[in-house]
């Protein structure tokens, strides 16, 4: 009798194809993968729910691959989302396009690039709230969506800044938006509060006000990461765009003021009761001993990307 022998490699892919059969089965001629029960049901319904286009401003800087690359993970678990990358640039980079290649979001994503005029730009040791971030790059979405959106498929747009924490449950909540409505839910870490949420009428259907403690004035006192909209009232409202002439602190009540009224916004997340994204910031990188180097003519990436 002759010997049969397997290859490592043979085993290597038999393990890889057996771990794929695990996480992804077959019912009833649809897909659906492991996980907490709202997750696979947005796999399993993925081509009955509203695309989430997710508008991701983005420079470069030591942490930007890293924040990226987190992002992208949620993208790989959520088949619905389309992710707008705009680059801070006066191309796009290398670096991007390598993330999405590698992430295998190429067809799920769209690269866009525009550069912030330099007297809006921070310099040095500015504070990151003292001038408008991300105004050319998130109008600049808006445009691209208003020509490429499908007009009679319902979608939503969420303003999603690369250096927060979010909950793929977030999504979910997301996905329930009605048609020209904007969904509406707490954030944690934001406003000097644990957390910033809309507060709602006794049956939780109207929200009646805002618990900010920061600029509690304003129109409409949220962060950018609280808040998503229909893409209908983005066509039916082409003046809706964002502004560098407007006060600290009011990107968002200059972009939904041309869209909604308190009275219309559409409470979700349990309610407003469930945190299901964080402010959270990346502390500056610290690279003293790159520094001391790179005078010395050396780096220690040196044909690496990182």
């Amino acid at each position: 009798m002759s010997e049969v022998r397997i290859r490592p490699r043979q085993v290597l892919i038999l393990i890889i194809v057996f771990l794929v059969v695990l996480m992804m089965v077959h019912r009833n001629g649809k897909r659906t993968c492991q996980g907490p029960e709202y997750l696979q049901a947005m796999f399993i319904q993925a081509d009955t729910l509203p695309t989430i286009y997710a508008v991701t401003p983005t420079y470069p800087r030591p942490a930007q691959k890293a924040e990226l690359t987190r992002l992208s993970h949620l993208f790989m678990l959520l088949p619905h989302l389309h992710w707008i990358i705009v680059e801070d640039m006066n191309a796009t980079t290398p670096l991007v396009r390598n993330l999405l290649k590698r992430a295998g979001l190429e067809k799920r994503s769209t690269l866009l690039n525009i550069k912030t005029p330099t007297e809006f730009k921070l310099k040095g040791k500015d504070p990151n709230w003292i001038k408008p971030r991300g105004v050319e790059q998130r109008n600049l979405a808006l445009a691209w969506l208003r020509s490429h959106a499908d007009v009679d498929r319902h979608s939503i747009v969420f303003f999603m800044d690369d250096d927060n924490s979010y909950s793929t449950e977030l999504f979910a909540e997301m996905s329930k938006i009605e048609r020209g409505r904007v969904g509406v839910w707490p954030v944690g870490l934001v406003g000097s509060l644990m957390v910033e949420r809309p507060l709602l009428t006794e049956d939780g259907t109207k929200v009646t006000g805002f618990n900010a403690a920061w600029r509690p004035e304003r129109p409409f006192p949220i962060d950018m990461a609280a808040f998503a909209i229909s893409m209908d009232l983005f066509i039916r409202n082409p003046q809706a765009t964002f502004s560098y002439e407007v006060q600290r602190g009011y990107q968002e009540s200059e972009i939904l003021r041309h869209l909604t009224t308190r009275d219309q916004l559409q409470p979700l997340a349990n309610r407003c009761t469930d945190v299901l994204v964080w402010h959270t910031r990346t502390e500056k990188t610290k690279l003293a001993a790159e520094e001391a180097l790179l005078k010395k003519g050396q780096r220690s990436d040196g044909g690496m990307e990182v």
